[in-house]
């Protein structure tokens, strides 16, 4: 089974500064960590394969040093990295993440499955993995919590729904979301790292997909942040004088002037 996991870099604390002039997110490397959500279906999608064969692939649209997480993939379980980065790319929304990474899925090639986590800690959109389901022209289920079962013809899985669960049947190839509880990741093993040290990643640019440029980075954004601030906190507070009964009638003066 062919399986590819779509994995996002995001920011390791709140700590997080924005570019002046786009009022985007500055990636820097050295802060970044894999995407909680990604990490889940990572462990899953590498279960999947010890359970059935076949290979899995990370996929991932960011800066360079994204290999560096690429690698912590490879070291997990995964069998190829492919990386999407260009300068044509920075400042994606949604719209424009998803299509720039159903270009890559399409470089790869065949697949079974595709498995996304059901939203990134940076964005909280949720909104990637069924962009990319419809750009590639697949079936999707999102929210999913558990893989019941699955052969390379159909997948039966848990998706999470207002008050319970949905059993779902779908037939492959499709694309699903999972959320964080699915799996707890493993961590790396000695063969798994001493891999990643030496595997090659495949690092593609817009070139290399043929990608219309129009409709990647900002250029092809139709959601922009327009303005971004740090809401001001100001601490008032109020003392009261007197004996028991003179300072509850200052409390209800000035609860009656509140309500």
């Amino acid at each position: 089974m062919k399986i590819i996991v779509c994995m996002k870099q995001v920011p390791s604390s709140n700590d997080v500064h924005l570019d002046p002039v786009t009022n985007t997110i500055i990636r820097d490397g050295n802060k970044s960590i894999i995407n909680p959500f990604d990490s889940s279906a990572l462990e899953q999608a590498v279960e999947i394969k010890e359970r059935l064969g076949g290979e899995v692939t990370v996929l991932s649209m960011g800066i360079p040093d994204t290999q560096r997480l690429l690698r912590d993939a490879l070291s997990r379980g995964c069998d190829k990295a492919v990386l999407l980065s260009d300068s044509a790319f920075a400042g994606s929304d949604t719209l424009a993440t998803a299509y720039t990474l159903g270009l890559g899925v399409k470089k790869i090639g065949k697949f079974d499955l595709i498995l996304c986590g059901k939203m990134a800690v940076d964005g909280d959109t949720a909104q990637i993995g069924p962009e990319l389901a419809e750009n590639l022209n697949i079936p999707h289920v999102t929210d999913v919590d558990e893989v019941i079962f699955v052969n390379d013809k159909e997948i039966i899985c848990s998706k999470l729904i207002d008050g319970g669960s949905q059993i779902l049947n779908v037939p492959l190839p499709a694309l699903i979301t999972v959320v964080k509880d699915i799996k707890i990741p493993r961590l790396p093993s000695i063969k798994g790292i001493r891999f990643s040290q030496t595997a090659s990643l495949e690092i593609l640019t817009a070139q290399d997909i043929s990608a219309d440029i129009t409709k990647t980075g900002l250029n092809g954004s139709p959601t922009q942040v327009v303005k971004t601030f740090t809401p001001v906190q100001e601490n008032t507070s109020v003392e009261f004088k007197g004996n028991a009964k003179k300072i509850a009638k200052q409390i209800a003066s000035v609860l009656g002037e509140v309500l």
